[in-house]
């Protein structure tokens, strides 16, 4: 079967159809391509055609994006030369959507050509989008669920099909901008409102096709093909255009700080294309396209936000053997803040829940957390009363565990304490179904030791939310020691549900996220003892890619909440917990009752309402500014392995099965340089050997927290990569 098939009528309309076998959406592949080549080769061809409609066989879309092995596939073709196969691959693409931009007409007179229309069924993004953008009207289904836009800056690359090029010509550089910097993607009739697509109908292809017969030849003529054609907001060299284009290149770095190849090598596609004809701003936005496929950031984004994060999300780590366990009924123990948004994201995703707390009120005031954010919802108009009402009437907020009665999940997430979850544990089980999985939301008591508590350990598992819950795209899946495949099936499923993605780890003290996450908070208190300016330290990490640097999270966290973690864990490790001067820090702040943003008084100053005025100046009286401030690259790279090395240790004990995990779980759970496509990706990145390196420096200069581990020393010696060594083959780079 091919992907695209074309069907002519009576009235002269072609009709070119795209419906990819076995896909629930459609993706542009290297058949798709010449197909659709053809197509439009055979459609201008023949003089019975009056003009062309291309859609959807897909129901509720049109197509999702390109096959990434298609570009793979340019690489390899070209041998020793990737780049060259990348570039003239791309600019194939660039001639088949011109060709259907030309749609035949004589090149000097903009005359002869053939109306060309798109009509959507529904989502488009990416190549999805460039297609349609190559054609002379766009019509869209009314479909509120659908989506228009770009995404592709969120993967590491930026619209390489003349999207980049099209959009700016079509709405001016101010006008793209959301859509290709921030990749934004927005439903029907807010594309329409932007200037993406032209009509917003109930029936598109209805309506494409009459407007293919009863277009003129001006119709079909881009705006850019025409005579006397300026740039909407004025190109660079025009004084409102320059003045856009400082504009951008401000936000862009403002944003990004320089971390993300693509963003910069997307504005340069912009500036540069902005000041040529048409098709040589197409060559160069191909060639930009080509540097950023080249960079190795793009292939460790393109591998680990999009690859790796969408395999983990369709069961790649799910026991295979073990039938669906979709959960039907949701016992929450706990309405505070996070069980309160367990509650939220279960009933989105149609599930009965019980809230229970110590009594009525408490229970209610979760289940009032619910109402609040549906309210909101509704101020959007994102939400309607009907859904919001439907969706409370799916939330039992009540201190009856006898309700529990039916459930075939319970996640407890009362106070994080050992006595108290042992407790709950024990009352509920003598409540609920013998074959109802129990999970705890812990983000740092192994989950081996609560099971002790559970006559059923082997239905017994972790799993840890991060907060707040609505928000916060990773879930955390933790293995006991007798947690069984079934506990592990119910889990991931459960996840899938509430539409998060997961990663599933072997138990250890903080699992695998707060392991390599509380030693990047530590090595930044560190460094304040040590006499680094916190601006310092916080600047280096946001050019790093950080969303915040490490001493603002410190704020953002709660630093009785370190203080917390400390105690506990000097507790558990006994003699040989590595106590430092930023414990002593800690402990200070607490003493200071300086706590945080939630306390208005932290490593920070801020106002009445919250807003942060500054970094507190009391805190270098008792650690005084150093005279002489550390290099940039050394503060980076200390904030950096301190965090890498963790998650190497962490494959090299079990904790982490699986690589995909450690590095998708490192970015969404608390924003890993993404440029970098996480942990183990950016030693590949730096290679092995330098890594090792530098461990040896770091360590003589810093202390033992930054010893080179045995796998990473051998992996050095032998010239290996993690990716090369550990992932599966579909994550292989």
């Amino acid at each position: 079967m091919a992907d695209f098939t074309m069907s002519k009528d009576a009235d002269g309309v072609a009709t070119i159809t795209w419906d990819v076998p076995g896909k629930s959406m459609n993706v542009m592949s290297i058949t798709g391509l010449a197909e659709l080549s053809d197509c439009i080769d055979d459609a201008l061809a023949d003089a019975a055609v009056k003009g062309i409609v291309i859609t959807s066989g897909k129901t509720g879309s049109f197509a999702g994006g390109m096959d990434l092995n298609l570009l793979a596939k340019m690489k390899e073709d070209a041998g020793d030369d990737p780049a060259r196969g990348l570039f003239e691959g791309t600019m194939q693409m660039h001639a088949l959507l011109r060709k259907i931009e030309r749609a035949g007409m004589d090149p000097k007179t903009n005359k002869g050509g053939k109306p060309v229309a798109a009509a959507l069924p529904g989502t488009a993004a990416g190549i999805g989008l460039e297609l349609p953008l190559a054609t002379h009207r766009i019509f869209v289904a009314d479909n509120p669920k659908a989506r228009i836009g770009l995404p592709e800056i969120m993967v590491g690359i930026f619209p390489g099909a003349g999207g980049t090029t099209r959009l700016v010509r079509k709405l001016g550089a101010m006008g793209a901008s959301p859509f290709l910097l921030e990749g934004k993607m927005v439903e029907p009739k807010k594309a329409k409102a932007a200037g993406l697509v032209d009509e917003v109908v109930d029936d598109p292809v209805a309506a494409a096709r009459d407007w293919v017969l009863n277009a003129k030849g001006s119709d079909i003529v881009k705006p850019w093909d025409a005579k006397g054609y300026k740039m909407p907001g004025g190109a660079p060299y025009h004084p409102a255009g320059f003045m856009t284009f400082v504009g951008a290149n401000a936000m862009v770095h403002g944003k990004t700080q320089g971390a993300f190849p693509a963003a910069k090598a997307l504005l340069s596609a912009v500036y540069e294309g902005a000041m040529v004809d048409f098709d040589t701003a197409l060559k160069i936005e191909a060639r930009w396209f080509t540097s950023v496929l080249m960079n190795p950031s793009s292939g460790a984004m393109i591998r680990s936000l999009f690859l790796n994060k969408e395999a983990l999300e369709k069961g790649a780590v799910r026991p295979q053997d073990v039938p669906d366990q979709r959960v039907k009924k949701l016992g929450v123990l706990g309405a505070g803040m996070m069980g309160a948004g367990i509650a939220l994201v279960s009933a989105q995703a149609g599930m009965e829940v019980v809230l229970i707390d110590r009594d009525q009120a408490a229970a209610d005031k979760g289940k009032a957390y619910s109402e609040a954010f549906l309210d909101k919802g509704i101020a959007r108009k994102k939400v309607t009363p009907e859904k919001k009402e439907a969706m409370l009437n799916l939330i039992t907020a009540t201190p009856d565990l006898e309700q529990l009665k039916g459930c075939d999940l319970i996640i407890e997430a009362v106070f994080e304490d050992p006595k108290v979850k042992a407790e709950m544990t024990r009352k509920v089980e003598a409540i609920i179904p013998e074959d109802c999985i129990f999970a705890s939301n812990t983000s740092t008591l192994p989950i081996t030791g609560l099971a002790k508590a559970s006559k059923r350990p082997e239905q017994f598992i972790g799993i840890h939310f991060f907060s707040p819950v609505e928000r916060m795209l990773l879930v955390e899946i933790i293995k006991g020691k007798e947690t069984g495949p079934r506990a592990v099936a119910k889990a991931l499923d459960y996840v899938r549900q509430i539409r998060k993605t997961p990663i599933v780890v072997n138990d250890a003290r903080f699992f695998y996220c707060n392991r390599c996450i509380i030693p990047y908070g530590n090595e930044a208190t560190r460094m304040i003892t040590e006499g680094v300016a916190p601006v310092l330290i916080d600047h280096a990490a946001q050019q790093l890619g950080f969303p915040v640097g490490p001493v603002q999270l410190g704020d953002e966290t709660s630093i009785d909440l370190a203080a917390k973690i400390t105690r506990a864990t000097k507790e558990a490790m006994g003699n040989a917990y590595p106590a430092s001067e930023a414990d002593v820090l800690v402990f200070w702040m607490e003493e200071q009752g300086r706590l945080g943003r939630k306390a208005k008084a932290g490593y920070f100053d801020y106002d009445e309402k919250g807003k942060r005025t500054g970094y507190w100046k009391g805190v270098h009286d008792k650690y005084p500014l150093a005279e002489e401030q550390p290099d940039l690259i050394e503060v980076q790279e200390r904030l950096m392995f301190v965090q890498v090395l963790e998650a190497v240790r962490a494959l090299e004990e079990g904790v982490v099965e699986d690589i995909r995990e450690a590095d998708v779980g490192a970015i969404l759970a608390w924003g890993f340089a993404p440029w970098s496509g996480g942990p183990l990706s950016w030693l590949d990145i730096i290679g092995a050997p330098y890594a090792a390196e530098r461990c040896d420096q770091l360590a003589a200069k810093y202390g033992e927290r930054f010893k080179c581990p045995d796998l990473l020393r051998e992996m050095a010696d032998k010239g290996q990569t993690f990716y090369g060594r550990f992932a599966p083959e579909t994550a292989a780079a």
